[in-house]
């Protein structure tokens, strides 16, 4: 839908008719003011949707609130409580009440609510969970078994240094446009959560892989996203998906056993770097964590660092 049209329909859903708006129309504004106000990734708004569709699936099937302004504190803890019945796990809940309070201060500046049912809930309580980290021989067993005689061999083998070498998300990865590498600077232009960018430097290593790749690249029959650095054999961007499956069929061949995926290059990128002694902010800018708290978790992951603060400071080492 075009740009002009969301904006119109959303100053429209904005016109009171003296009723309160229902599920769909809530959500269909709630998804406007997503993406025009917030600039909400595809994937951001695709999950926060999801999270409304659960509230109404509850209050339309279950508990026959036919408005979210009707929603009030005791209405959302049952829903907690039925969505609990399921087995869901702590983590998973937590990321549901984040959509729900999100949604209800949206109701709240849009004037649909008065007050907001969602102040009081309590999130449940996360243990701290280290990300599963390979070592640098760990991934280099997984570019040994990559087979470079197969047409998809130096991509692959492209895909797994611009993972690590960059440290970035797979969404970010799956974007990648050949004008946002930088050779001459060592940069790649990264479009990152929010649609905001940064700068990321990237190794030689790295761009070489790319550079070779580009020639199988353009051997392909069809080429559709001419930008797209990353290409599938029908000549279209990767998907998230497929990307998942190459990581886990790579580690496969390599005899790993952990329980990796396309984010854990970006945990092994952080460590890896902190534990050379990396400066805290540098990394937390390449990886465009909006918080040094979210980064300061790779500090945990590294035990010589730990080892290291422990002689330094403690009176009986």
């Amino acid at each position: 839908m075009a740009l002009n049209d969301l904006t119109l329909r959303y100053f429209v859903s904005r016109i009171k008719w003296n009723m309160s708006l229902t599920w769909k129309q809530s959500a269909r504004n709630f998804e406007i003011y997503l993406r025009l106000e917030k600039s909400l990734s595809e994937n951001s708004i695709e999950a926060y949707l999801f999270d409304i569709m659960k509230l109404e699936k509850y209050f339309t099937e279950i508990s026959s609130v036919t408005s979210p302004a009707s929603v009030s504190y005791s209405d959302l803890k049952s829903f907690l409580v039925w969505y609990g019945s399921d087995n869901h796990n702590a983590r998973s809940q937590a990321r549901l009440m984040s959509g729900i309070r999100a949604f209800f201060r949206f109701l709240l500046i849009d004037s649909e609510i008065t007050q907001n049912p969602s102040l009081l809930l309590e999130s449940p309580k996360l243990g701290l969970k280290l990300p599963e980290v390979l070592s640098i021989a760990e991934i280099d067993s997984m570019i040994a078994v990559i087979d470079l005689s197969k047409p998809e061999g130096h991509r692959n083998k492209a895909i797994i240094e611009t993972l690590y070498g960059c440290g970035l998300r797979v969404s970010e990865l799956v974007n990648l446009r050949i004008t946002d590498v930088h050779y001459s600077e060592g940069y790649v232009t990264v479009t990152g959560k929010g649609n905001k960018q940064r700068l990321v430097p990237i190794s030689n290593k790295a761009l070489n892989e790319i550079d070779i790749y580009k020639h199988d690249r353009n051997l392909l029959t069809v080429i559709k996203d001419q930008n797209i650095i990353f290409l599938n054999r029908r000549g279209n961007r990767l998907t998230r998906a497929m990307i998942f499956t190459i990581i886990k069929e790579l580690a496969r061949k390599a005899g790993i056993l952990k329980n990796i995926s396309p984010h854990t290059f970006r945990h092994s990128f952080a460590t890896h770097m902190i534990a050379a002694g990396a400066d805290l902010r540098a990394v937390q800018e390449m990886l465009g964590h909006e918080s040094i708290l979210t980064t300061e978790i790779y500090t945990h992951l590294d035990r010589s660092f730990l080892r290291d603060t422990l002689i330094l400071f403690h009176p009986r080492a």
